[in-house]
């Protein structure tokens, strides 16, 4: 099949008899299912679609179609380090990326992990990603995190941040003013957010940046929760003052107590659970267990690429198990036993998608519908064994789904995988691009600094308070429940 004119600009596609899952609120499943795509949108679902004579027709059947996925909190600047950090605690994390080597970043070295990490979105059928964009030094950093953004075809929210200096100092910058009026235009590709965290600091020196926030009508992305970092205090600040809003997204959201969460799910915030990083980490137990007690929106997200995986197979699966687990020691404790499964598969399929086209207040995503925006994905490996029987479709993407299966994605109407190959993709540039900033880093770093920072010895001081440096605030707060 010829790139060229198989996948044209604008030419009709349809997905041919599927199974399809419209995320619609229920559990519903279209079998043998046809999905029509002209232009950027969704023409028609449905049995045996007439389709434009010029139309690619992709065969679905033995498939499953569902929406793009959304992650709502993924670092992507930080790609480049791919499992650079895979024995780190969250303390050891934040010594190295905003204590130490975290500075050393150029923009170029921004620009390769943000090419890297959309591509890598992509692959994996993750169709709009919230790069949550903390390494922005200066402005010629965030203009390096946008070009990247641009060169790659998914859908991005580019969350602005800067751990190198105060929120209201960067946010007040006549530089980041200039960067927000240039580059962020209202492209329906690129929306925007600013990404800080709220210490608790009672002077609460965050509270410009959320008037800047406002002012620029654009939402803030915060980790909430996080043990040794951000507590209750921070989400009673916001509260006091009004900076908690429908929009607001708390990511992790994972150590905080009943009071906070009835202050989220009262101002109708959602959450960001990346659960692979809470296990592993530590910002605190995965709180879906106890987020779905609320009513809180539950969006998933990867959080980082130093870590862990680049995909929400991994996230549905790890939130899947992490809920459950709590839910039988809960019980277990208490002497009784689950006999029913709190979270269920298609719950979780539904945040990798329209939970988190709602924490973005995209009703346009995240579901399968006619008007909708064509961003697709289709399921489907006649090589594995894992691809059959498909009996439980939501169960089948949650726990035997991976990467390797997503077999077509389309954003926005426009075809960027098919038989599980990356359309006009580049990806020998962007290992280039990448093994520049590896080679660079070492080199800046030191052999001893750069294999010591992958083999950390425990510290003679265990618990880092406060890894940001604009105030001497510092609480047990963050460390008790």
């Amino acid at each position: 099949m010829s790139e060229r004119t198989e996948f044209a600009a604008g030419r009709p596609v349809v997905l041919r008899g599927g199974t399809v899952l419209p995320i619609d609120g229920g559990r519903t499943v279209l079998e043998r299912t046809d999905v029509l795509v002209t232009g950027d949108r969704i023409a028609a679902v449905g049995p045996d679609l007439e389709a434009p004579q010029d139309a690619v027709v992709i065969d679905a059947s033995g498939g499953i179609v569902m929406p793009g996925m959304i992650d709502t909190h993924r670092h992507m600047w930080q790609t480049a380090m791919r499992g650079y950090g895979a024995d780190w605690t969250l303390t050891q994390y934040f010594v190295w990326f905003y204590l130490e080597h975290g500075k050393l970043f150029r923009p170029e070295d921004v620009h390769a992990g943000n090419t890297l990490a959309a591509i890598e979105a992509l692959d994996a059928g993750v169709t709009t990603v919230v790069d949550w964009s903390h390494g922005l030094r200066t402005v010629d950093h965030a203009d390096a995190a946008v070009d990247a953004l641009r060169a790659v075809p998914g859908r991005y929210v580019l969350a602005y941040g800067n751990i190198q200096q105060p929120p209201a100092e960067w946010t007040a910058a006549p530089e980041f003013r200039d960067f927000v009026r240039r580059r962020i235009t209202g492209d329906d590709m690129l929306s925007f957010q600013l990404a800080f965290d709220v210490l608790g600091d009672p002077a609460f020196p965050e509270k410009p940046a959320f008037e800047v926030a406002r002012e620029l009508g654009a939402p803030v992305t915060t980790h909430a929760g996080v043990w040794g970092a951000t507590s209750d205090d921070g989400i009673r600040l916001m509260y006091e003052h009004g900076f908690m809003t429908p929009e607001t997204i708390y990511v992790h959201a994972a150590s905080l107590s009943a009071d906070s969460y009835h202050r989220i799910a009262a101002t109708g915030g959602s959450i960001s659970v990346s659960t692979e990083s809470e296990q592993s980490a530590g910002q605190g137990y995965p709180p879906t267990w106890v987020v779905r007690a609320h009513g809180i929106p539950v969006s998933l997200s990867m959080d980082t690429s130093v870590w862990w995986s680049g995909d929400l197979f991994s996230a549905m699966r790890t939130t899947l198990g992490a809920d459950r687990s709590r839910e039988h020691m809960e019980a277990h404790a208490k002497g009784d036993t689950v006999t029913h499964c709190g979270l269920r598969a298609d719950q979780v399929v539904e945040w990798a998608t329209k939970g988190g086209a709602h924490a973005l207040g995209r009703d346009d995503l995240g579901v399968i519908a006619a008007g909708k925006k064509a961003d697709l994905v289709l399921i489907k490996n006649d090589r594995s064994p894992v691809s059959f029987p498909l009996l439980n479709p939501y169960g089948h993407v949650a726990f035997q789904a991976q990467r390797g299966d997503v077999h077509t994605v389309l954003v926005n109407g426009r075809v960027v995988k098919h038989e599980h190959e990356l359309v006009g993709i580049d990806l020998a540039a962007a290992r280039r691009q990448v093994e520049r900033t590896v080679e660079y880093l070492r080199s800046e770093m030191g052999e001893e600094a750069w294999q010591n920072g992958m083999n950390p010895d425990i510290p003679a001081t265990k618990i880092l308070d406060n890894p940001y440096t604009y105030t001497d605030y510092r609480s047990d707060a963050t460390h008790r429940l």
